[in-house]
C-alpha cells in the first residue's frame, strides 16, 4: 500500500516537491496533491500500480488521508479512476482486483516491499496488523456521529430552504470559527456537531426571519472532515501521521504496522495533553471482542507502545499455540483462555514447563489443581502433550456374537457378562471353546482358554473373571467349514465356478448358470472327485458319470444330487453351425454375398452360383482375399527368426502383416475351367472374398522410377520397354530386384545367370514395381585408413613368404 501512495506522490509532486530528494516510500506528506492537474496517462499508471500490488483504490484510502491527502481530492481521484474503467482502458476488472486483495498467511508473514521486517505470526495479536483487510478504517459513508467535536479544518455544509434559501460550504478557520455571510463569525471549535447545529440555527434565525417562523428550514451537516496529526512511538513504523479526525486507536496502530517486535500488546498508552488518557489492552478485543479501548483520536495525541514485560510460549496440544504476553496477576488458566483452551486430544492432567534460572534451565510440572493459581514467569515455555494411546477400562469381544465391539470394564466382570453386553451368541457360535488374549503386567500377552457353553450356563469355574484389556474371541462353526465349489462348462449360458451348498442338484446348477444354450446336446458328463486313503500307482483319479438329459428343458427328471468339486460338462450337438458367408465381387454376373453350402465348397462352385464370369472379366485376374486372423499374428510372433537382440525386424514384419488385413491367393482360372480338380480350385473359408478384375490392356509401372504411369500393353514387348517408357529408374531404383504383380495377385521377380539377366513375361493388367536400393553406410576416413593399413601389412607378409 505504501508503494501506491508513493507512486501518487511521484506523479504529482516530482516536479515541484522536495519529497523526491528523499526516500519516497517514507513520505508522509500528500497535502499538495491536486488531482485535476493529473493527465489521463498518469491516472492509468496509478491504476496499473494498484493492479500490480493487488490493491483497490478503496483499500489505500485510509493511508492516503493519514498522509495528508484531503477527502475531496481523494474522491476526485476515485472518480477519475472510475471513468477510466468505464472507457475500457483498465488492465483488469474490479473482480480481478478484488481477488488479488486476498493474501495468504505465508505472504503476510513476508517482509514488505519497503524493507519493513515481517511480523512474527506466533505472537498473539499480530494477525490484526498483518491482515490488510482488517484496518479498522472509519466508514465515511455513515452519518457523522452527533458527539463529533469540531475543529479547524472541518468544513460545514449549511443550507436554508423554504421561503428563503441559502447554501454554503464553510470551513472552520484556524481560530475555530465559521464565517457565515450576513451573519458573521460563530465560534464552533470544541463543540459537538449537535451543539454547533443548534448554535448555527439560532444565529441564522436572526437574519432569516422565516426560520424562526418555521417557513424555512435550516440543515447543517459536516462536509469535509479535517485531518489530525498523531504521533506513534514504539511501533513497527513509528512517526507522525496525518489521519482522519474520525480515526480510532486501532486504525492508527494498523497504519503504523502494530507494535514492534519487542512492543507490548497489553500496555499501550494513549497520551493526551501530556497525560495518560487511556491504557489499551488489545487482548480484550482478541479474547472477548471488547472494543472499548478503540477510542477516537484527537489532534496531537500520542500513542506510546512500551516494550513488553512478560512473554511466555505455549505450544503443543492447544487450539491456538503461540507467544503470549502476560500481566502480573494472571494465571496459567488465563493463558489457556488466550489459547482458546486445550485441543481435543490434549493431556490435561499436567503441563510441562521449561523455565530459566539465573544460570540454566529447569523443568517443572504444573498439575490441573494449580492452573487457577500458578502465575507464569517471563520466558516460560509450556508444552501440552497428547493423551496416552491406551484405555483405562476396556475389554473387547469379537467373533460369533451379535454386537462384536469394545465395552467398558468393571471390577468383577465375567465372560458371561461381556457376552450379554454383546447381545448374546449367534446361532453359528462354537460353544466348546473360546479364547481370551490377556495382557500381562510386563505388556506381554498370554492365552486363557474358556468353555463358552459352560460359562453362559452358570458354571462358576468356566465363567472366568475378566481383566482390563482382555480380548474374548468366540469362534464360529463356519470358521471350521471348508468352502466347496462346483464347476460347469460347455453349452451353458454362464459357464464357470459356483459355490457348493448342501443338497445342490443338477437342476439347481443349470438354473443358476442361466440355462442351456441352443447348441446343448442330451449328453452330459459329470466328473466326481474320488477320496481314498489307499495309495495306488495307477488308481483312477475321478469317477465319470455319463447321463442323458432333455436338452429342451432345464428341469431334468433324473435330478442328480451334486457333490463338492464336481465338474459338469454339457456337450455340444454334433451338427450345430450357423450359416457362414463369403463375398464375390468384380466381373461376375451376380456379385454379392454367398452362404457356404458345405465344408467342401470350392471357388469354382461359388462362381457357378454367381452366374460365371461376365464378358468384361479378365480370366487371368481371379484371386481370393483371405482375412488374416489374430491367432495367425500370434503364431507369427511366436516364431523365432533369430534376427538378433530386440527382434525389431520381426516386430516390423508382424506389424506389416497386421496392416495388410488379408492375404492374397492367386487363382489360375483357365486351368480350373479345363479341370476343376486343378490345385488352384481351393477350398473356401468363411470371410473369403473372390475378386474378379475387369480386363485392362494397360501395364502399370510404379516404385523408384522417374514417372509412375500406366503404359498401353504391346504384345511381344519386354520389361525394358516399359521401364524406358516411364524414363527409366531413378537414383535409388534397384532394377535387378524389380518384380511383376499379375492381375491374379501372383508375383515374379527378375532373375540372372552369370552375366545374363532375365525378366518375367509382361501380361495385360500387370504391375511392374521397382524397389529402392538398401541404404548402405559410407566408411569414415578413419575406417578407410585402418583398412589400408591392414592391406599394407598383409602385402608385406606375402612378400616375405615369397622371398
Amino acid at each position: 500500500m505504501n508503494k501506491i501512495i508513493a507512486f501518487i506522490v511521484l506523479l504529482t509532486l516530482s516536479m515541484s516537491s522536495p519529497v523526491f530528494g528523499q526516500n519516497i516510500f517514507k513520505s508522509n506528506d500528500l497535502k499538495a496533491v491536486v488531482v485535476d492537474d493529473l493527465s489521463d496517462d498518469q491516472i492509468r499508471q496509478i491504476q496499473s500500480q494498484l493492479v500490480a500490488n493487488g490493491s483497490t483504490i478503496e483499500s489505500v484510502e485510509p493511508m492516503a488521508i493519514s498522509k495528508g491527502m484531503s477527502k475531496g481530492e481523494f474522491d476526485k481521484l476515485k472518480l477519475r479512476l472510475s471513468k477510466l474503467q468505464t472507457q475500457g482502458n483498465t488492465t483488469s476488472s474490479s473482480s480481478d482486483v478484488a481477488r488479488k486483495q486476498k493474501v495468504s498467511d505465508e505472504d503476510a508473514a513476508k517482509p514488505d516491499g519497503d524493507g519493513t521486517p515481517a511480523i512474527d505470526p506466533l505472537i498473539f495479536g499480530s494477525e490484526l496488523f498483518s491482515n490488510p483487510t482488517l484496518n479498522f478504517a472509519p466508514d465515511y459513508k455513515l452519518a457523522t456521529p452527533l458527539n463529533y467535536v469540531l475543529g479547524p479544518g472541518d468544513e460545514m455544509q449549511i443550507s436554508v430552504y423554504g421561503v428563503q434559501e441559502f447554501n454554503a460550504s464553510l470551513p472552520v478557520s484556524v481560530e475555530g470559527k465559521l464565517s457565515i455571510p450576513y451573519v458573521g463569525q460563530i465560534s464552533v471549535a470544541g463543540m459537538t456537531i449537535e451543539a454547533a447545529t443548534q448554535k448555527i440555527k439560532a444565529s441564522l434565525s436572526k437574519v432569516y426571519s422565516t426560520v424562526s417562523s418555521g417557513q424555512s428550514t435550516v440543515s447543517v451537516s459536516l462536509g469535509t472532515i479535517r485531518t489530525i496529526r498523531v504521533t506513534i512511538i514504539g511501533s513497527r513504523q513509528p512517526g507522525n501521521y496525518s489521519i482522519s479526525s474520525l480515526a480510532s486507536v486501532y486504525n492508527a496502530l494498523h497504519l503504523a504496522g502494530g507494535p514492534a517486535d519487542n512492543g507490548s500488546y497489553r500496555n499501550i498508552q494513549l497520551i493526551r495533553g501530556n497525560k495518560v488518557y487511556k491504557n489499551i489492552d488489545i487482548y480484550r478485543f482478541l479474547v472477548n471482542g471488547d472494543k472499548s479501548d478503540d477510542v477516537g483520536l484527537k489532534d496531537n495525541d500520542v500513542i506510546k507502545i512500551p516494550v513488553y514485560k512478560k512473554r511466555v510460549i505455549l505450544e503443543g496440544e492447544v487450539k491456538r499455540p503461540g507467544i503470549f504476553e502476560m500481566k502480573g496477576e494472571e494465571t496459567f488458566s488465563d493463558l489457556l483462555s488466550f489459547a482458546s483452551g486445550f485441543s481435543d486430544v490434549a493431556y490435561t492432567a499436567s503441563v510441562n514447563v521449561v523455565q530459566k534460572t539465573d544460570k540454566e534451565y529447569k523443568v517443572s510440572d504444573i498439575y490441573a489443581s494449580e492452573y487457577l493459581t500458578y502465575k507464569p514467569h517471563a520466558g516460560d515455555v509450556y508444552k501440552v502433550s497428547k493423551i496416552l494411546s491406551r484405555f483405562e477400562n476396556r475389554v473387547t469381544i469379537e467373533g460369533a456374537v451379535f454386537r462384536p465391539n469394545q465395552f467398558s470394564f468393571t471390577a468383577g466382570m465375567k465372560v458371561s457378562d461381556l457376552i450379554k453386553k454383546a447381545d448374546g451368541l449367534r446361532e453359528d457360535a462354537y460353544t466348546q471353546r473360546g479364547r481370551i488374549v490377556r495382557q500381562r503386567p510386563d505388556l506381554t500377552s498370554e492365552i486363557v482358554e474358556v468353555n463358552i457353553g459352560k460359562a453362559i450356563s452358570g458354571d462358576a469355574e468356566s465363567d472366568i473373571e475378566l481383566k482390563r484389556e482382555d480380548v474374548l474371541t468366540v469362534y464360529s462353526l463356519l470358521d471350521f467349514k471348508e468352502n466347496y465349489s462346483i464347476t460347469i462348462n460347455g453349452e451353458i449360458k454362464n459357464p464357470g465356478v459356483y459355490p457348493f451348498v448342501e443338497q445342490l442338484s443338477l437342476n439347481d446348477l443349470l438354473v443358476e448358470a442361466g440355462g442351456l444354450t441352443g447348441a446343448a446336446s442330451k449328453k452330459v458328463e459329470i466328473a466326481r472327485m474320488i477320496k481314498s486313503e489307499d495309495i495306488k500307482v495307477n488308481s483312477q483319479k475321478v469317477e465319470l458319470l455319463n447321463i442323458e438329459i432333455d436338452a429342451m428343458s432345464n428341469e431334468q427328471l433324473d435330478n442328480i444330487k451334486l457333490k463338492p468339486f464336481d465338474v459338469v460338462n454339457i456337450r455340444k450337438l454334433p451338427v450345430y453351425e450357423q450359416p457362414e458367408t463369403i463375398m464375390v465381387s468384380g466381373s461376375v454376373i451376380y456379385p454379392g454375398k454367398y452362404v457356404l453350402a458345405n465344408k467342401d465348397e470350392r471357388i469354382a462352385d461359388v462362381i457357378k452360383r454367381a452366374g460365371g464370369l461376365n464378358p468384361q472379366a479378365n480370366t487371368e485376374g481371379v484371386k481370393i482375399k483371405r482375412p488374416i486372423k489374430s491367432d495367425q499374428l500370434e503364431d507369427l510372433n511366436r516364431i523365432d527368426l533369430n534376427l538378433g537382440k530386440g527382434d525389431t525386424i520381426q516386430d516390423k514384419l508382424t506389424q506389416k502383416v497386421a496392416e495388410l488385413r488379408y492375404a492374397t491367393i492367386p487363382v489360375d482360372w483357365r486351368q480350373i475351367a479345363k479341370n476343376e480338380r486343378h490345385y488352384s480350385n481351393v477350398l473356401l473359408q468363411p470371410g473369403d472374398e473372390i475378386e474378379v478384375s475387369a480386363f485392362t490392356e494397360a501395364v502399370k509401372i510404379s516404385g523408384n522410377v522417374l514417372l509412375t504411369s500406366e503404359i498401353p500393353y504391346r504384345k511381344g514387348k519386354g520389361f525394358n520397354y516399359y521401364i524406358n517408357s516411364v524414363g527409366g529408374v531413378d537414383a535409388k531404383g534397384w532394377k535387378r530386384k524389380s518384380y511383376i504383380i499379375y492381375p491374379n495377385g501372383r508375383a515374379e521377380t527378375a532373375g540372372s545367370f552369370l552375366f545374363f539377366k532375365s525378366y518375367p513375361t509382361i501380361e495385360p493388367g500387370s504391375q511392374i514395381v521397382v524397389p529402392a536400393k538398401p541404404e548402405g553406410r559410407k566408411l569414415s576416413t578413419g575406417e578407410i585408413v585402418g583398412i589400408a593399413g591392414i592391406l599394407t601389412s598383409l602385402a608385406g607378409v606375402v612378400i616375405a613368404i615369397l622371398r
